[in-house]
């Protein structure tokens, strides 16, 4: 399919695809006139992509983890090792010390918010 489908099926823009290419998360066939073809399974990486960027992930982490990850499920791959459980628990420490770090500035806030009100 071509970059255009694969956009209107994820609803992924056509850019993002495009970096995703660049980034190697995703790849793509070129027909002789250089237009990008994607396969069918395309469509289930890009919905992995996503999902892996939602969870706060940066592209370098995702490449790392998308050959240990089946793009269907997000289950664990055949070739996957214990680097998977690694990575994905440093990620998770990593999100909860910023989420700690946004709590302690929520607070500070509101202390001046309440100070600043009378």
């Amino acid at each position: 399919m071509r970059i255009g489908e694969l956009a209107r099926r994820t609803g992924v823009s056509q850019r993002s695809l495009r970096y995703y290419e660049q980034q190697g998360l995703l790849a793509a066939n070129r027909t002789p006139g250089g237009q990008r073809e994607y396969p069918e399974q395309a469509v289930d990486r890009v919905i992995r992509i996503q999902e892996l960027y939602a969870a706060g992930l940066h592209s370098r982490t995702i490449s790392s983890l998308l050959p240990c990850l089946r793009d269907a499920d997000g289950g664990p791959a055949p070739q996957a090792t214990s680097r998977l459980l690694t990575e994905l628990s440093a990620e998770r420490t990593r999100i909860e010390r910023a989420i700690r770090d946004l709590s302690t500035s929520r607070e500070i806030l509101d202390g001046v918010i309440d100070a600043a009100s009378g």
